[in-house]
């Protein structure tokens, strides 16, 4: 039987980079597939077919970041467990996430499938693109429970400090992806639904890959007495999971209004956005992984109590995450043209780009920072004001591009993201802060009632 990793003792610095860099190279090879699908879609069926691919990342958002909320959320309660030790509450939090997350895949997959074409219109979708816009749609969200499957996998793995099985899932689903893109598209013809296929398809196999290993990990030999129903645990569950995943779809509802009036400007402004996009969310992997393992080594070390460790992990994520801005803030920077021709072809897609790459990139570092202390204030169990955050996210980005968008055309999306990030930003630190340095207080006041009483 394999063995979970524990976080709670050890140098900080080195259980931080070793858990951080297997889940870095997941994160990056997921965006990377990510891409790979954009341009075999792009170059292989038309820029039209890439702007409704593209216009569906807002509505994709939408559903799994709901979704991720919710097993991020569920993650938190099994780390605490396995930090303090409390296995017969591991297993049964496995057990009850297990059966959640099945159950909330199906209702999401149908409501989503249900509402695909409405919501589309109300994105003004053009014409030109609404057909491979639902078809693509309507394969996606047809396999959101392979979706979901993965993310709770590898949630449940990250939480018992295990980032090098998720990593060999991802490598292996990527090749498989990037050959059923190129198979389904270049030889069967088969046009978007040929990329759903392959996004579906790949899922399965890393969900499979990480059940497999779950399935290995001794403290996790889970019974039927596991699945019995506990509405204790279960509200437990959804207090972390439901703020979660109810930010992620605030936030998602933000970049739905953005891809509204970006879709208002035309079709070549949505493909711009659309590949635009794709280079942020890449960019933006070396400090959300950073926050990931923030998030698993901040649960981990509550559960024990440990909380000076917290502020030693805090150092290192941020380390992490400030270097990542300075090298993939200045290619944003100095470098969009470059960026903009891997994806998108014609000289005014790619001048639309360069105004808005730089200023993505200048603003990079706020929410490299954001991804470190909102997932630390989650790993405490304190996922309001993450939620809280998000609603503000979502507000800035409406009110910015709302009042600039007929001002400063197309840059208004940039400036709307990087409000979002900032505002987010301040009020996620200022919850961090507050809540480690008041359970200092609270361990140093118990140390010293134990001192007294010896």
């Amino acid at each position: 039987m394999a063995k979970a990793n524990d976080l709670t003792t050890g140098k900080v610095s080195s259980l931080i980079l070793k858990f951080y860099f297997p889940m870095l190279l997941t994160n990056m090879l997921q965006q990377m597939y990510n891409i790979a699908d954009t341009a075999i879609v792009g170059k292989g069926l038309g820029d039209n077919a890439l702007a409704a691919v593209g216009n569906m990342s807002s509505l994709t958002f939408l559903i799994f970041g709901f979704s991720m909320g919710l097993a991020n959320g569920f993650s938190v309660i099994v780390a605490q467990s396995f930090g303090a030790k409390d296995y017969t509450k591991l297993r049964r939090s496995v057990a009850s996430s297990t059966m959640l997350c099945f159950i909330i895949a199906l209702a999401l997959s149908a409501v989503s499938i249900i509402f695909l074409r409405p919501v589309l219109g109300l994105l003004r979708t053009d014409a030109a693109i609404m057909h491979d816009g639902l078809v693509y749609g309507y394969f996606i969200f047809g396999g959101l429970t392979a979706t979901i499957a993965y993310n709770l996998c590898s949630c449940i793995l990250r939480a018992l400090g295990d980032s090098k099985t998720p990593f060999v899932a991802i490598i292996i689903s990527t090749i498989v992806n990037i050959f059923l893109d190129i198979f389904c598209i270049f030889v069967l013809k088969t046009g978007v639904e040929g990329a759903a296929i392959a996004t579906i398809f790949s899922q399965i196999v890393s969900a499979f890959i990480c059940w497999l290993r779950i399935r290995k990990i001794d403290v996790l030999n889970i019974t039927k007495a596991d699945f019995k129903g506990n509405g204790s645990l279960y509200a437990e569950l959804f207090k972390n999971g439901l703020p979660m995943a109810l930010m992620n779809s605030i936030t998602a509802v933000g970049c739905m209004v953005i891809q509204y009036f970006v879709n208002g400007l035309g079709v070549a402004y949505t493909t711009v956005y659309s590949a635009c996009s794709k280079f942020i969310n890449l960019f933006m992997q070396p400090a959300c992984t950073a926050g990931f393992a923030m998030s698993a080594f901040t649960s981990q070390n509550h559960g024990a109590r440990k909380f000076s460790r917290i502020r030693e992990g805090l150092h290192v994520c941020l380390a992490i995450a400030t270097v990542s801005y300075l090298i993939l803030g200045s290619i944003m920077i100095f470098f969009p043209t470059y960026l903009a021709k891997v994806m998108v072809t014609g000289t005014e897609p790619i001048r639309i780009a360069g105004t808005y790459l730089p200023i993505c990139g200048i603003f990079l570092f706020a929410v490299d920072f954001l991804f470190v202390f909102r997932n630390g204030c989650q790993g405490f169990g304190k996922p309001l004001v993450p939620m809280i955050s998000g609603i503000a996210e979502m507000a800035l980005r409406i009110g910015v591009i709302a009042l600039f968008i007929n001002v400063i055309g197309f840059r208004a999306t940039a400036y709307a993201e990087a409000s979002a990030w900032i505002g987010a930003l301040i009020l996620n630190m200022a919850s961090f802060e507050h809540t480690l340095n008041k359970s200092l207080g609270t361990s140093a006041i118990s140390h010293k009632k134990l001192r007294t009483a010896a």
